[in-house]
């Protein structure tokens, strides 16, 4: 009985030897961590960094990330194709039907170089409720002979006092308003229409620019350039 005591004493010891020296492995695995260790790839040169460095590696990281993004192609303001004769405009004015633009779209008629008239008028006040409040300004120093001007020309949303045809009949207009204390209005020329039209677009992006090119190749007369 004592020999089977001994004997199972120095088992139990034996055994608990061999697992301190990880002879028997780990049980949360098949290797003893120091071991593990030793068998890990380049495991002489990990580094141990503070917390500072890591966010600062990964800031670096993700700013790098972010330069290799392709910046968004720019959107051009107004783009204008001109000139076409009336024939062509209609062809080119359906073409773009399959767009579907809606406003995006107008269409003018390129000015003449001939002198048609002489407008007084009040520069554009760049929208409707800046002209209403012109014309507000106008009507309380008794000036009722104007109206806001509304179409797409330079002159939108500006106020017209009136259109002669001569400039010294124009002048005189613009005398007898200072008189009434109209200080803004100014005299102009208006070129005759001429017999061509442009087409005008708005907000446009590189996949309209390249459809408006597609079209525009079917008019080997017509330009494209910025909106002046």
């Amino acid at each position: 009985m004592l020999k089977f005591i001994f004997w199972s004493l120095l088992a139990v010891n034996a055994a608990l030897f061999a697992y301190g020296r990880g002879y028997l492995g780990h049980f949360s695995g098949n290797e003893h961590e120091p071991e593990r260790l030793l068998n890990q790839l380049n495991a002489g040169k990990l580094a141990i960094i503070s917390a500072d460095q890591a966010n600062k590696a990964v800031a670096s990281t993700a700013a790098a990330v972010n330069d290799a993004k392709p910046a968004p192609a720019p959107v051009q303001a107004c783009v204008e194709i001109a000139s076409f004769v009336l024939a062509d405009a209609r062809r080119f004015e359906a073409q773009l039907a399959t767009l579907d633009l809606g406003d995006r779209q107008s269409r003018h008629n390129l000015p003449g170089t001939e002198v048609s008239s002489y407008i007084v008028y009040i520069p554009s006040q760049g929208n409707k409720e800046g002209a209403d409040k012109k014309a507000g300004e106008l009507r309380s120093l008794g000036v009722t002979n104007y109206y806001v001007i509304s179409d797409n020309s330079p002159l939108r949303w500006g106020i017209s006092l009136g259109v002669f045809k001569t400039d010294n009949a124009a002048q005189n207009q613009l005398a007898a308003l200072m008189k009434q204390g109209v200080r803004t209005a100014r005299v102009a020329p208006r070129l005759s229409g001429s017999k061509l039209l442009a087409f005008q677009f708005r907000d446009v992006d590189a996949d309209l620019k390249a459809k408006l090119e597609k079209i525009r190749t079917g008019f080997p007369n017509a330009e494209v350039h910025n909106c002046k």
